[in-house]
């Protein structure tokens, strides 16, 4: 078996050097379907490794109960058939623009277990955690015959604090569950992220977009040894929704992977493939400049980063870059492009035949109505993504006072006496009309994705505060969830009806005929927000407020003939809407090149 070592200036595989040239790919993130595609198309980059985060609030749903973590394994085991090395970084804490930072709702929504420090109740959770998920990585290490060269200690630890307590216990962790690899760490490249988030033994690498030999020369003062790493080289960006689609030029992106590799470092693109956020798995950010403590800026479903293979898994502009560069810090000739995804073969009208309303739903298939003196969040119902309905009553007779929902995270459609009253945000907390009582006040609250980064990653959801009547708090709130997992079984339960008058919210059964199966994007004309599923499969949020105008729809979701659609629309439209479609993405499209025309050399 081979050997993976640490040496004082570079890798070293069976005492050679060696350069990493890895990409991140998130198996999380793609249909595994496609897993052997994305990976191919990452050995075609030129790339002989392939890293990958574990999102723990996808495995361990509830405490003890765990959710195909033998996903990781199957994935390792595509990389090793690719051909391709592996990194892993298990956390606890990703980050990766996914929801909490990987962190479950329910961990941190306790507020006895004090996250990401030596807190022993929060380190007991990641003990069982690491007991689950451990053996699927430590069976495939380099010294068994896997591909895993390295696994990380926590990430970017020194964006957030400073408990090396907890750096050294989770190390402790990792290698009483039978790593033997080496134990790496990355942080930005700042002397407070890298005193507080590097941990001696471990190798430290630093994240970055530009500027490599500024950023080495950071690390050399903290680490005068060691091989240099960017283990997160930011050749694209994520999208907001409300906000501009992040774009990177090719060349740009280039320039900055050449001077890390003229620096000799190695090097792991972030991301070479992004993926898509299914499933209302798309995490959020808070604005406000290097505090990141001012306003959510929820992420987009979408995960194409503008990364040199995108969402369909095509190559770009920048990957035609990437490859004419890497081509010469490689031994041999770098392989053929495998052959593209199929296309879905003509367009296809989903043809709606059923409805029901929000309320149905929500007695159907969301859990029990409780009352309780004050808003439970969502963390106290139990709801990782979803929304809640909060119902309370406004005592009468009294004068219109307005009505304020403090605390609000992140989005409330309210009603007032069954009618539509407006939409509430945490800007905008105050319905424009006053509220006269007696009066019944309904609040629909959807999480938007909770915050990935910063002080602020973990903050609870829902109403958080208090529904107030002018400056009176109301009390005897009861309240109603729907988690997004209670689709996985189905909707066959919910009492469809004909459908309504267009632009109604609620839940749209349909179906559409697709002849020549393959990759496609689910168009919705008119519809404002919520959630998509195609034969069961949540493809996640759609919002009008762009920038992303569709969902992508990954070609083994897809079989001839008959497939099931359905739409859960949470925001009354303004403009009647179209019946939603499928149709292709044009291969030829601009800045999406294929194998047959690559762009010249830069």
């Amino acid at each position: 078996m081979s050997e993976f070592a640490v040496g004082d200036t570079d890798f070293l595989l069976d005492e050679r050097p060696v350069r990493l040239l890895s990409g991140a790919l998130h198996y999380f993130r793609v249909h595994e379907g496609q897993w052997g595609h994305r990976l191919a198309m990452l050995r075609a980059m030129g790339l002989n490794c392939v890293e990958t985060y574990v999102p723990w609030n996808l495995h361990e749903p509830r405490p003890g109960t765990f959710r195909d973590v033998e996903a990781l394994g199957r994935f390792l085991d595509a990389a090793r058939e690719a051909g391709l090395w592996a990194i892993v970084r298990p956390g606890p804490y990703i980050c990766a623009e996914w929801e909490n930072g990987g962190l479950p709702h329910w961990l941190t929504g306790d507020p006895a277990a004090r996250v990401r420090t030596r807190d022993e109740r929060f380190l007991g959770h990641v003990e069982r955690w690491f007991d689950r998920l451990l053996p699927e990585i430590v069976s495939r290490q380099l010294d068994r015959g896997g591909p895993v060269l390295m696994v990380q200690v926590e990430n970017e630890y020194g964006s957030y604090g400073s408990d090396q307590v907890y750096l050294r216990r989770l190390a402790e962790l990792l290698r009483a569950g039978g790593v033997t690899v080496p134990l790496f760490t990355s942080d930005g490249p700042e002397d407070h992220m890298l005193t507080g988030g590097s941990l001696p033994g471990a190798l430290a690498t630093v994240n970055f977009g530009s500027h490599a030999r500024v950023a080495f020369e950071t690390l050399r003062r903290h680490r005068p040894v060691g091989p240099l790493m960017c283990m997160e080289f930011w050749c694209g960006w994520f999208d907001h929704w409300g906000a501009d689609h992040a774009v990177r030029a090719p060349g740009d992106a280039a320039d900055a992977l050449r001077e890390i590799l003229e620096c000799g470092a190695s090097v792991n693109v972030y991301m070479a493939h992004g993926g898509t956020n299914f499933a209302g798995w798309a995490g959020a950010n808070r604005g406000g400049g290097a505090l990141h403590d001012g306003a959510l800026e929820p992420d987009v479903t979408s995960y194409d980063y503008d990364a040199p293979i995108d969402e369909h898994g095509r190559p770009t502009a920048k990957f035609w870059a990437f490859r004419s560069l890497l081509a010469a810090y490689t031994d041999a000739p770098l392989p053929e492009l495998p052959l593209a995804p199929a296309e879905l073969g003509s367009p296809a009208t989903v043809d709606l035949t059923g409805w029901a309303p929000l309320s149905a739903v929500l007695d159907t298939l969301g859990g029990p109505e409780t009352e309780h003196a004050v808003p439970p969040t969502f963390e106290e119902l139990d709801v990782d993504r979803g929304l809640v309905r909060y119902t309370v009553d406004v005592p009468g007779p009294r004068q219109p006072y307005p009505l304020t929902v403090r605390g609000l995270r992140d989005l409330a459609v309210a009603y007032v006496d069954g009618v539509p009253a407006g939409v509430l945000t945490e800007d905008e907390p105050r319905l424009k009309e006053p509220v006269a009582g007696p009066a019944r006040v309904e609040l629909w609250v959807e999480s938007l994705g909770r915050v990935n980064y910063g002080p602020r990653a973990g903050e609870p959801k829902g109403v958080t505060g208090g529904v107030l009547h002018e400056r009176q708090y109301l009390h005897g709130v009861r309240a109603r969830a729907l988690r997004l997992d209670a689709f996985d079984t189905g909707v066959r339960p919910v009492p469809f009806r004909a459908l309504p008058a267009p632009g109604t919210p609620g839940l749209y059964r349909g179906t559409a005929t697709v002849h020549g199966p393959g990759d496609a994007r689910l168009e919705l004309p008119g519809r404002t927000r919520g959630f998509a599923w195609i034969n069961g499969f949540n493809l996640g949020r759609y919002w009008s407020i762009g920038p992303q105008r569709s969902l992508y729809v990954p070609g083994p979701l897809l079989r001839e003939g008959t497939n099931e659609v359905w739409v859960l629309e949470l925001e009354e439209a303004s403009t009647p809407p179209l019946p939603p479609f499928l149709r292709s993405q044009n291969p030829q499209s601009p800045g999406n090149p294929t194998r047959e025309n690559p762009p010249a050399s830069p």
